[in-house]
């Protein structure tokens, strides 16, 4: 089911049939500098309303969880205002007549939590990596996403269409450091992972175990203990402390390039220089997920 609309208003987007050129400029404005360049890539734009029905879930989107005092809070309005804000679809091409999400899931789940059985939606022509690309940047814009779920949309971008960190940053507009220091928490284990995830450890309790072989048993202490990011820092220091004695003999630019390999791979390196500079890079992974991460990095690279 599909219908036409005269024009409906968002927040700061109004979009009217009628004019094309205008609707691309204004809801330019409204989404940002990111989704604007995309948006200006598009092949088409139009906007319409759709049955719930044939909406199906981005299966690019990085957004795993969603809290659910929001989510009712959503709800809620949008059984009050209905749906200020159009859902970005494409056409789904592996299932006729249906529409993927490209940005607005969280509303789409609570138009249907709310009753309804159409929502406005604007109707773009893009392939899989713009896809992928407007679902980080409005889930970022946002700040919807946890900081996991952020470092993997980026992963994604990295493993499947050839990003580096230097593209990243210019794309998303965050600085190199910070996208770096975003993929090296995926170096963490699964479980602390998901306790960042469900918020029961900050990204910066997380950082601070970086590196660390029992950063899921220090995880666990630190969420018993309610311990600060700072505690969390001074604890995990004394487990470092005895690995930095061991190889505070190295050069100093051997061990810049030793920290340079691990901010770029998210694992820990160990670079073993002799006197007549021969030797070896030790990469540490802890599965193989890692392992195909690293391969597929240096692949893409060299």
């Amino acid at each position: 089911m599909r219908k036409n609309y005269d024009a409906f208003e968002t927040d700061s987007i109004e979009i009217a049939p009628s004019n094309n050129k205008k609707m691309e400029n204004t809801f330019k404005k409204g989404l940002g500098r990111g989704l604007s360049s995309l948006l200006g890539e598009t092949k088409k734009i139009e906007n319409s309303m759709l049955a719930i029905k044939d909406l199906t879930r981005n299966k690019f989107q990085p957004r795993k969880f969603f809290s659910k005092e929001n989510m009712e809070e959503l709800t809620n309005s949008i059984k009050e205002q209905g749906v200020i804000q159009p859902i970005v679809v494409r056409p789904d091409k592996s299932n006729e007549g249906k529409y993927e999400i490209i940005a607005g899931e969280r509303r789409w789940i609570a138009s249907q939590n709310a009753g309804l059985h159409e929502v406005p939606v604007v109707i773009l022509n893009i392939d899989d990596v713009k896809s992928l690309e407007f679902a980080i940047v409005e889930n970022v814009q946002r700040q919807d996403l946890n900081a996991i779920e952020e470092a993997r949309g980026y992963q994604r971008l990295v493993d499947d269409f050839n990003y580096n960190q230097e593209k990243l940053s210019q794309f998303i507009g965050k600085s190199r450091s910070y996208i770096a220091n975003s993929l090296r928490l995926l170096s963490l284990p699964e479980e602390v992972l998901f306790m960042v995830e469900k918020g029961n450890l900050s990204a910066g309790h997380a950082r601070s175990l970086i590196g660390l072989n029992n950063s899921t048993e220090i995880a666990k202490k630190i969420i018993q203990k309610k311990l600060s990011v700072r505690q969390a820092e001074l604890l995990a220091k004394q487990y470092k402390d005895k690995k930095f004695k061991l190889v505070s003999k190295k050069d100093s630019n051997i061990l810049s390039l030793q920290k340079d390999l691990e901010e770029k791979t998210g694992l820990n390196v160990s670079i073993n220089n002799k006197k007549n500079n021969t030797g070896n890079i030790i990469f540490e992974y802890k599965d193989l997920d890692q392992l195909d991460k690293l391969i597929n990095l240096i692949k893409n690279n060299y």
